[in-house]
């Protein structure tokens, strides 16, 4: 089976000097993202869109479950075989479920690109899912669930999920719960809700990257010989998380000995023009022991042992989040202290600031740009988020070329995040 080529994708790559970037589409709708890279080893990354903001209401967890079952056996071998099967061929792979789309990766030699591949295909189109693991894979996801509650931070950043952006999405669960799903949820699971959630999953939406030492064709050629029979699932359904505004919220811990706090407001979205902007403010803000909030927070005031904030991107917005833990005593100065700090942002940064903040996120590019599986990582990001494959140096050049009148312009007009606060 042949794949058909994008041309817009041939001409972006074709922009920024990489020929060997393209994007091919299966019959069925599984859009490919393949790159020739010279090299012994390849990567494959698979991203499903259906994640836990999926999760029908009343089966929060379904996802989580689901992606693990899929493990259990396939295509006749069951989890021994099918690991064993993996592992004859010196293959890595992995998974995992986040609140909009399940992933599963491989690796390996470029050898055995066809033959993983296919091993792959039989996991996702030809999953065993038998019924005596439903049992044992829910009372893992209730487990997990359950050690959410033991830290005061995980509680928070839970209660925080639920507060900022819960909330159900029609006849979908959305947001406001966990990948491991709710007690309710996980109780109102079985063989037969799972497999309903199964039949959903399918090529419509569902995106591959590949990074190999082969042509881009023949990366294609193999990707359509093994998924070439993908049968339809439902038509993927884009979640969008309502945003709370002005949520104020404690949470009472009585034997914790720390007061955490988090802050959360809406900024630029990943496809917005100010979103590179507001990633270099927000390295300088909070990118290690030389920004401001280390400073403000641990070294002037012995307020917190560590402060950070955060990019959310979900659904098509974004946001940032900040987080500290501080004594009870003293957490309502912490408080003040980073409102103050990120009012003073709207003030811009020092010319310091701006080189610092920009020669770490350059540097971070330049490592994430080396390895295949980031490789790959990375094209499917791209696609997500601003829905065409871009190469790695088009964000280099974008980065070299920002200005710190460009950053401290974005950051003077940046709304107040304040009379919107959530904690």
């Amino acid at each position: 089976m042949i794949f058909t080529p994008d041309p817009a994708a041939k001409s972006a790559s074709a922009q920024f000097n990489n020929p060997h970037a393209q994007l091919f589409t299966l019959p069925g709708g599984l859009l490919l993202a393949a790159q020739r890279r010279a090299g012994d080893g390849f990567a494959v990354s698979l991203r499903l869109p259906w994640g836990s903001a999926h999760d029908p209401v009343g089966l929060e967890g379904a996802a989580g479950v689901l992606e693990e079952w899929l493990s259990k056996g396939a295509a006749g071998r069951d989890a021994r075989a099918l690991a064993g099967a993996f592992d004859d061929l010196g293959l890595r792979r992995g998974g995992g479920v986040g609140a909009e789309a399940a992933r599963l990766s491989l690796s390996g030699r470029n050898g055995q690109l066809g033959a993983g591949l296919s091993l792959l295909a039989d996991v996702v189109l030809r999953p065993t899912l038998p019924e005596s693991e439903v049992a044992v894979l829910t009372d893992l996801a209730r487990q997990d669930l359950a050690g959410l509650h033991d830290s005061p931070e995980d509680r928070l950043a839970l209660h925080t999920r639920q507060q900022v952006f819960g909330g159900r999405q029609g006849t979908l669960a959305g947001y406001g719960h966990p990948v491991s799903g709710t007690p309710g949820g996980l109780a109102a699971l079985n063989a037969e809700t799972l497999r309903t959630a199964y039949r959903r999953w399918g090529p419509e939406g569902s995106l591959m990257a590949v990074v190999a030492d082969l042509p881009c064709a023949e990366i294609a050629e193999l990707v359509g010989q093994a998924f070439g029979d993908w049968q339809p699932g439902a038509s993927p359904v884009l979640v969008e998380p309502p945003f709370h505004a002005g949520i104020r919220a404690h949470l009472p811990h009585g034997s914790s000995e720390q007061t955490h706090l988090s802050l959360t407001w809406p900024a630029p979205a990943a496809n917005h023009p100010d979103y590179l902007a507001s990633q270099v403010a927000l390295t300088a803000f909070s990118g290690g022991s030389a920004s401001r909030l280390f400073h403000a927070v641990r070294e002037e005031r012995g307020l917190a042992y560590a402060a950070h904030a955060s990019a959310l991107l979900l659904g098509s917005a974004g946001f940032w989040q900040v987080q500290a833990a501080s004594t009870p005593e003293r957490a309502a100065e912490t408080l003040e202290v980073l409102a103050a700090e990120t009012e003073r942002l709207r003030n811009g940064l020092s010319a310091t600031e701006f080189e610092r903040a920009r020669r770490g996120l350059l540097t971070g590019l330049a490592f994430s740009a080396e390895g295949r599986r980031a490789r790959a990582r990375a094209m499917l990001r791209d696609l997500v988020l601003l829905g065409r494959l871009r190469d790695p140096g088009e964000r280099t050049a974008q980065l070299r070329a920002l200005t710190l009148e460009q950053v401290n312009a974005y950051l003077a007009g940046r709304p107040d995040p304040w009379r919107k606060l959530r904690w």
